[in-house]
């Protein structure tokens, strides 16, 4: 069994199941301690089998419940340095739980392999993620302004992608947010638009990819059905039979096999 579900996700918070049989992860921790217990009830994931908590960057959408969740369960904070530096006042007390990885360095959790590698946003030390367990292998592509070499390298072979597609291009430069917010949503260190997203999984297609879910959608300058139908129209254009899933800010998505 390798499967994971996007508990939220969202400019109001983030966070992502990844389990094996044996082992459970937390990526990211944005959303209350109470949404994220309703959550793993709901999908009949017990709490004790989540064995760390792993962070992508210092964001308070990514790390807003972290310092609760790995003191509720006494289990590992795996971060990087410099973000926990970042970030270390809004977590409260977790160092004996912290345990630090790097961008580059692949490390183990339980018998799930984690791959960080760095992604293009307006943070210290900002991280993307591949996990592998018996062969099968999830990539998360968030929180990116554009997608590098790098990016397209480690996501070259995933079953699964968890990938944003955080806004529609005419709807950010229409819309209510402010010329300078407009530019940073924009930049290369801001968020992959819709377009974009298309973009990245055109150059990382292939054959064995089974599941794509598209997540951390703006509330205010996208809409699902929009990001479902443009992904979904070329996704057609190249008759995929790869599974499309919109992941919600209020809801966590189904249980998908990786």
């Amino acid at each position: 069994m390798f499967q994971t579900s996007v508990l939220a996700s969202g400019s109001k918070g983030n966070s992502i199941l990844i389990r094996s049989t044996d082992t459970a992860i937390i990526l990211d921790a944005g959303i209350s301690l109470k949404r994220i217990w309703s959550a793993l009830e709901a999908l009949q994931v017990p709490r004790h089998s989540i064995k760390a908590v792993v962070v992508s960057h210092e964001h308070s959408d990514h790390t807003r419940s972290v310092g609760a969740l790995v003191r509720s369960l006494r289990i590992p904070l795996i971060i990087s340095a410099d973000t926990y530096s970042y970030c270390a006042h809004r977590l409260g007390k977790v160092q004996e739980y912290l345990r630090y990885f790097e961008s580059g360095a692949d490390f183990l959790v339980g018998d799930i392999l984690v791959s960080p590698f760095r992604s293009s946003h307006d943070a210290v030390d900002s991280c993307n993620f591949c996990f592998e367990h018996d062969d099968r292998k999830l990539g998360v592509a968030l929180d990116l302004g554009y997608f590098s070499k790098l990016t397209t390298f480690k996501l070259s072979a995933v079953n699964t992608l968890i990938l944003e597609s955080n806004h529609d291009i005419t709807m950010l430069m229409e819309g209510p947010y402010d010329w300078n917010l407009k530019k940073r949503v924009k930049s290369e260190h801001g968020h992959l638009s819709n377009d974009q997203a298309v973009g990245l999984l055109s150059q990382i297609m292939h054959s064995g990819m089974e599941n794509l879910i598209l997540a951390h959608l703006s509330e205010t300058n996208n809409h699902p059905d929009l990001a479902f139908e443009v992904m979904n129209s070329y996704l057609q254009s190249i008759r995929s039979g790869i599974r499309l899933l919109v992941a919600s800010q209020h809801e966590h998505t189904g249980l998908v096999d990786v």
